[in-house]
């Protein structure tokens, strides 16, 4: 799949999931069902990897110009 996105849409994008991340790490903290944690667990790890990879779009852009 590929999406484009601009500029502006890019660094909203990223924001967004940023601050999931945090609220996402928060609810794992507080959470004390261990299967309920084992999920929020594998979905923090798929958005840290696609945080990951939007933070990269950033840094290869860059280098391209």
């Amino acid at each position: 799949m590929e999406l484009t996105i601009s500029d502006e849409e890019h660094d909203l994008l990223l924001n967004v999931l940023e601050q999931h991340h945090r609220e996402l790490l928060n609810e794992i903290a507080h959470t004390d069902s261990r299967e309920f944690k084992q999920g929020l667990r594998r979905d923090e790890k798929l958005l840290d990897s696609l945080v990951g990879r939007l933070r990269g779009l950033v840094v290869q852009e860059f280098h391209g110009r």
